[in-house]
């Protein structure tokens, strides 16, 4: 049923009772008669909806939706939260080697990732990845002074490695490569070489 408007337009306007929206007073009972027959409030969104679509506005709105990437139930409105932040399975980057992989494998992944070491330039010394930021800012570009056993210790394996091969050695090996090469790709292009069709000539 309708029920009267207390504003002072009353005779003009009348409140639907069933979707509560102010209607002309003319056409009240005939909106009425549609509103209750064709349209459904939503109990969850309290949106009117017409009740032949109200499953189909439940399903598309309302219902829980999967996670693509980890399978997880949750509602339509938290899913994109979930993809971009929560989501264990999103692909994220390490913060060392700008590796892809799942956020799941980042910790142990930044674990050994960030005890790899680089050369710091100025100072000569290797620092872990995970250390890099805090080393550049107190960095003043000294050498580090290398203590005496360390020193002793490296000349004493400097001793004891075998003398490297001679590099002569290794570029005739080089060069004796590509001349081979050179020489097969030679012979193979002679060999192949397409011959006139006679048949086509004429």
């Amino acid at each position: 049923m309708a029920l009267a408007a207390s504003d002072p337009a009353a005779d003009t306007t009348n409140i639907c009772s069933h979707c509560e929206r102010a209607i002309p007073s003319s056409n009240i009972d005939l909106h009425y008669a549609h509103c209750s027959r064709n349209l459904e409030k939503c109990k969850i969104c309290g949106d009117m909806v017409p009740r032949k679509h109200a499953e189909e506005h439940y399903e598309s709105t309302h219902a829980p939706v999967t996670c693509s990437l980890c399978s997880e139930m949750m509602d339509p409105e938290n899913l994109a939260l979930h993809k971009g932040e929560k989501c264990p399975k999103r692909i994220v980057t390490c913060d060392y080697c700008e590796f892809p992989l799942p956020a799941v494998d980042l910790f142990e992944h930044q674990e050994v990732c960030g005890n790899r070491t680089e050369l710091c330039h100025l100072c000569n010394r290797y620092i872990r990845l995970r250390e890099r930021v805090a080393h550049e800012v107190t960095c003043n570009g000294t050498p580090a002074e290398i203590p005496r056993s360390i020193r002793e210790a490296e000349r004493e394996r400097g001793a004891r490695r075998p003398p490297p091969p001679p590099r002569d050695l290794s570029t005739r090996r080089l060069l004796f490569t590509i001349a081979i090469a050179g020489i097969a790709i030679f012979l193979g292009s002679l060999l192949f070489q397409r011959k006139p069709d006679i048949s086509q000539a004429n």
